[in-house]
């Protein structure tokens, strides 16, 4: 069993934590102040990740290196690809700004979703779109199949009518995929995914919210009412297949969810290591050669931190690897995902205390950070909602048997 971070992605490192460090951060209070200003120094950033993607598909950076396992034959040997290069891109994007790192053009939710279950004429139609994901609705949250907007087939189109909220990128994307179902009495396996693009009629941005966190992030709301959209716009079969419909549809977060796990280890590593500095400055000096219990009260709580992260961080590279190498990772990205989500909040959140007024100011990133890693531990599916995909997974119980 190797740990060791593979050769040919040690360059994606070192430029997403360049990145980070030279963009990200020089403008992570500007546009948290500035709350849905578009990050105008982006769209370079962009062009790169667009570059390195099109020379390399299977170990680019971006969201649209995912499940590329699928549509290449299988190889001998483990892999390294682009689920693994997306989770450490965003881990070292995120030690920089996680509401940057969440509205890079063409990098949003949505693109997973496409690279994952779009066909090869869909992928070229939709090349160099920006998709934002529309799932969540007032009364459909962590419950994905109590979804409740309807796409009827209409001749060639198919009628959507619906809300859908917090929609990461919702405004800013050029396509949303939204979440829909074709008979709500077929319950889980009638929901399909469909592309709508900005500026179909009866598509709406009814508002933006304003957050606690990830401000320079836009989250939207969107209404359809009778949207129009073209019968090739639909991913996926279809038909309705009651034994597998759902699941197929629900097995794009499998990919997704170590990627949100990575935001999380690199929002906390930030916090961790900028701690260290600042009490470094103080006096306290790490000694790893004492047992915790002669140390100082901060310094075991730095210790244990530490531990907690790096627990996180194996989790997330183990769930990556799997989806690189085909291997079934639902229960492990839950994991990931659960794990990694706890210990955002708590890392950087503790952080914060620690430091005392350092930690609360504005003249240090550390509260910012705090506020921004909450949604790490909501979106892709809360907490409650992972530990009870893995509490299934290891009884071997369905979702019926188990809620």
């Amino acid at each position: 069993m190797y740990l060791e971070l593979p050769k040919k992605l040690q360059a994606l490192v070192d430029q997403g934590h360049a990145v980070a460090n030279e963009v990200f951060r020089p403008i992570s209070r500007k546009y948290d102040l500035a709350e849905h200003q578009y990050p105008k120094e982006l769209d370079m950033l962009a062009a790169v990740l667009d570059g390195m993607n099109a020379g390399d598909a299977e170990s680019g950076a971006g969201a649209g290196a995912l499940e590329q396992k699928k549509k290449k034959e299988r190889r001998e040997g483990v892999r390294n690809g682009g689920n693994m290069a997306t989770v450490l891109g965003l881990l070292e994007l995120c030690w920089g700004d996680v509401g940057l790192a969440l509205t890079i053009p063409r990098q949003g939710l949505g693109n997973a979703a496409l690279s994952a279950v779009a066909n090869e004429e869909q992928l070229k139609r939709f090349a160099g779109k920006w998709a934002a994901m529309a799932i969540t609705e007032p009364g459909a949250g962590s419950d994905s199949a109590a979804i409740r907007t309807t796409a009827v087939r209409d001749g060639d189109h198919y009628v959507l009518n619906g809300e859908k909220i917090f929609v990461t990128a919702g405004e800013r994307a050029d396509c949303v995929v939204v979440w829909a179902s074709l008979d709500p009495s077929q319950g889980r396996a009638a929901i399909k995914s469909f592309v709508v693009e900005h500026g179909t009629e009866g598509m709406r941005v009814e508002r933006l919210e304003h957050k606690l966190g990830i401000k320079a992030s836009d989250t939207a709301t969107l209404v359809f009412s009778d949207c129009r959209v073209p019968k090739e716009n639909l991913l996926g079969s279809p038909e309705i297949d009651t034994q597998k419909g759902f699941g197929g549809v629900m097995q794009t977060f499998d990919n997704t969810r170590p990627v949100v796990a990575a935001m999380g280890v690199g929002v906390a590593r930030a916090a961790l290591e900028r701690a260290r500095e600042l009490l470094r400055a103080e006096g306290y000096r790490a000694d790893y050669d004492r047992a915790v219990f002669n140390t100082s009260a901060v310094e075991a709580e730095l210790y244990r931190m530490e531990a907690d992260l790096e627990a996180a961080r194996l989790l997330t590279i183990k769930a990556a690897f799997m989806a690189d190498n085909g291997t079934p990772n639902s229960m492990e990205a839950s994991m990931a995902k659960a794990k990694a989500g706890r210990t955002a909040n708590s890392v950087t959140l503790r952080c914060a205390e620690i430091c005392s007024t350092l930690g609360y100011d504005e003249g240090e990133l550390l509260e910012k950070w705090a506020r921004d890693s909450k949604i790490l531990d909501i979106f892709e599916g809360t907490q409650q909602i992972q530990q009870l995909i893995v509490a299934r997974r290891l009884l071997g119980l369905s979702s019926t048997q188990l809620r």
